[in-house]
């Protein structure tokens, strides 16, 4: 199991390792699809390439368990709500004393650390920005543009996780192009796979799979996410196609705040019992190959790492037309694109795919081949580790 420290016990150094180190830095170390992307690069990245340590500005939780190496630190510290200047100087001790060749912040939240990491002469300092929030779906918040060029002058290099995001670094927060690079998210192909010639039962659901056509999501159950517009959605389906209650169920896995809220309007319209809301689960692979098809009705992303589980598994997609969704779903050859909030096309793709299964079947595997083409965790781990490679080459010849 990876160790765990807090930022006020410093440490003296241990035997010197030869390996640079990466200061990975986040707001907070928990389920997500940002925190899922750290997991599959510490788990991936060869271990003799560089050392890790994971500091979330405020709590670490158990998601920490899914790095599989025992070489990694992790430290919360415990940041109040606010602006985080006041930990400047924590970790500013923190950096001096780790001594980090590369710090590497993601989205705005953790954006503030790249001034200690300036002020403690860290040579590599990297932003990435993973998605968008409720507060800003669409990039178009002046406040937010201008914090981001007030923490340029501190930052050497950007990742961007779609081609939106990084037109946006480049249009809105007047980056260099030099200084972006753009990263995809890699899925692991060996743990996501198709289930065969037919889904399989996912434990625990009532829905057999044989017997009923599944359409789920999986995902925090949060404002940004917009799970209440497929429920909505999977409910006007029904009103379309009546025939659907006999064989259409909904499946909708994650925690947050808008789970009651799905669970309530499925209650309102009186198909509750056609749809299983389970919570959280650990076991996504399974689920996914308990569906037929995949929607992520989201108002904002970066790279969906569950758009890219789905593909995976050869589940059909249908996603809102927000950030890099498109970057990955192919419309009309691996899924559909919906306009965000708009319940009556995302009911409409539904009825499309549940009418043909044959054809969303076929839309799947051209989605798991497009995967393993382009979307393979050996591709982003040697963007990164490409990256950091000659970031910390040309700081030091400088």
């Amino acid at each position: 199991m990876a160790a765990e420290a807090f930022a006020n016990t410093l440490q003296p150094h241990a035997a010197i390792d030869p390996r640079p180190l990466v200061m990975h830095i986040v707001y907070r170390f928990d389920t997500g699809g940002l925190e899922n992307g750290i997991v599959n690069l510490l788990n991936h990245m060869p271990p003799q390439a560089y050392r890790h340590t994971v500091v979330a500005l405020t709590d670490v939780t158990d998601f920490r368990l899914r790095v599989q190496r025992d070489d990694v630190e992790f430290i919360s510290l415990h940041k109040p709500p606010g602006h985080g200047i006041w930990l400047y100087p924590r970790l500013y001790a923190l950096m001096r004393d780790r001594r980090p060749a590369i710090v590497h912040t993601r989205n705005l939240a953790a954006l503030e650390a790249a001034v200690p990491a300036w002020l403690a002469r860290v040579p590599v300092r990297i932003h990435g920005e993973h998605g968008r929030d409720e507060t800003d779906v669409d990039g178009s918040k002046r406040k937010y543009q201008w914090m981001r060029r007030l923490y340029r002058p501190f930052v050497s290099h950007y990742f961007a996780l779609s081609r939106d995001l990084a037109s946006y670094l480049l249009d809105k927060v007047e980056v260099p192009t030099r200084r972006v690079t753009q990263v995809y998210n890699g899925v692991d192909v060996s743990r996501f796979t198709p289930s065969g010639s037919a889904p399989t039962p996912i434990n625990g659901c009532p829905f057999d799979p044989e017997q009923y056509w599944l359409v789920g999501t999986v995902g925090r159950m949060q404002t940004v996410k917009d799970q209440p517009t497929l429920a909505r959605a999977f409910i006007a389906a029904l009103a379309q196609r009546p025939e659907l209650r006999e064989r259409a169920r909904l499946v909708l896995v994650g925690a947050g705040p808008l789970r009651e809220v799905c669970r309530q309007l499925l209650v309102d319209a009186g198909v509750a019992d056609l749809a299983w809301l389970p919570g959280e689960r650990g076991d996504v692979a399974d689920v996914m190959r308990g569906l037929h098809c995949f929607v992520l009705p989201s108002l904002a992303e970066g790279i969906s790492n569950t758009i890219l589980e789905a593909m995976a598994s050869a589940l059909p997609v249908i996603a809102t037309a927000v950030g890099g969704n498109a970057d990955l779903v192919t419309h009309g050859k691996t899924g559909v694109i919906v306009p965000p909030d708009d319940v009556q096309s995302m009911a409409e793709a539904i009825v499309r795919f549940a009418s043909a299964p044959p054809r969303a079947a076929a839309m799947g595997r051209a989605g798991r081949a497009k995967v393993e083409e382009h979307f393979s965790l050996p591709a982003m781990v040697n963007t990164y580790r490409q990256t950091y490679d000659r970031l910390l080459a040309a700081a030091h010849a400088a």
